[in-house]
């Protein structure tokens, strides 16, 4: 197994330069197998829906799109993927930036009883409690 990335994910998503993403497709063509899948860590979604979010201004729907291709794969293991998938849901329904709801996501699957915040939008998701 071997882990992928933001910018290998962002090259195959957006495709914007020609050269990275026929290299990033070939190294997942050779690299990434059901038996042998490419690694997607939490911190690299969450880096990906900023990317997609900031600097190529797809919109949630869009973003959610790619996301769910990328759970998709059976050539990838992405980590807490329950968890990502519920993360995904909110942010395709709420105002609440994905990288948010995924912290309190899996904060609850790892036993925390909440996650403290200041943040108002993210205080009102299941497993918030807003610190004021």
């Amino acid at each position: 197994m071997i882990g992928l990335d933001t910018n290998i994910l962002v090259r195959l998503l957006v495709r914007d330069d020609p050269a990275q993403t026929e290299k990033a497709r070939h190294f997942i063509d050779t690299h990434c197998t059901p038996e042998s899948p490419g690694y997607i860590n939490c911190i690299v979604l969450a880096e990906l829906v900023w990317v997609l979010e900031s600097v190529y201004r797809f919109g949630r729907a869009e973003i959610a799109a790619a996301v769910e291709g990328v759970l998709a794969g059976r050539d990838r293991v992405v980590e807490y993927r329950d968890e990502v998938q519920e993360a995904l849901t909110a942010y395709k329904t709420s105002g609440i930036d994905f990288a948010d709801i995924l912290i309190g996501r899996v904060n609850l699957a790892r036993g925390c009883s909440g996650t403290a915040t200041f943040d108002r939008k993210a205080a009102k998701l299941e497993g918030f409690v807003r610190v004021s």
